[in-house]
């Protein structure tokens, strides 16, 4: 009996021992990099909406519109696989005031505008032919897979500063990374909704004018890394 408790503690012993050899002394950070640039696209979300009292009526009429809008689209030289219809709709509406029904249709169309010096001239054009609705304008790059690697890069190499900061007084070397993680959120810009205010007839159209400030968009990415300490 006394054998076979010797036994098991020395295995005990045993298995201990190699599980203290097999820890490998590490570090965990975490690193954030952030890339800044100009956007020299946008996406434009915009909608004709028509009421009426007889359904057929208004689905004739806001289709009507909407062809005058996509021909012009096209005369604007937007590529046709850089608009797309988003969002058809006709719906009954109650009016609690005058007690009786009414008739809501709706059509969306995104477009990619990839010129954005053309905002202008879109916009104008498109209110002229019937848009009364901007649901939508989100800016974007033509080079955003090449600025989500720079800023992955950049979350590298602030994870690894921020481990040997952290070793710097303890007499150790930062090693190989064993385990990266990408924490990164998918990227989604500021969009901010309105309404298209109508120009009024007292403007001075020979004035040259700016309604687009485009600003910076910023891509950011999020990693986890554990290094080998040495």
């Amino acid at each position: 009996m006394k054998k076979a408790i010797l036994i098991l503690a020395l295995l005990f012993m045993a298995m201990s021992y190699s599980q203290e050899q097999k820890q490998v002394p590490m570090i965990n950070v975490s690193g954030e990099g952030k890339v800044k640039t100009a956007p020299d696209q946008a996406s434009i979300s915009i909608s004709i909406e028509t009421k009426g009292t007889k359904a057929d009526d208004v689905k004739k009429e806001n289709d009507k519109k909407m062809d005058a809008i996509l021909k012009f689209i096209k005369k604007s030289n937007i590529a046709k696989e850089d608009f797309q219809t988003q969002r058809v709709s006709l719906n009954p509406n109650y009016d609690y005031e005058k007690k009786k029904h009414n008739y809501i249709a709706t059509q969306s169309v995104q477009i990619l505008l990839k010129d954005l010096s053309k905002y202008d001239v879109l916009m104008e054009g498109l209110v002229d032919e019937g848009i009364n609705r901007i649901d939508n304008v989100e800016f974007k790059s033509s080079k955003m897979k090449e600025l989500q690697s720079d800023a992955r890069k950049l979350a590298i190499k602030d994870a690894k500063a921020k481990a040997e900061d952290f070793v710097s007084v303890l007499g150790q070397k930062v090693g190989k990374a064993i385990l990266i993680s990408d924490n990164s959120q998918n990227y989604n810009p500021p969009a901010p909704r309105m309404m298209y205010a109508m120009k009024s007839t007292a403007m001075d159209e020979s004035a040259p004018r700016e309604t687009l400030a485009v600003g910076e968009i910023e891509i950011t990415a999020n990693v986890s890394v554990s290094f080998i300490l040495e």
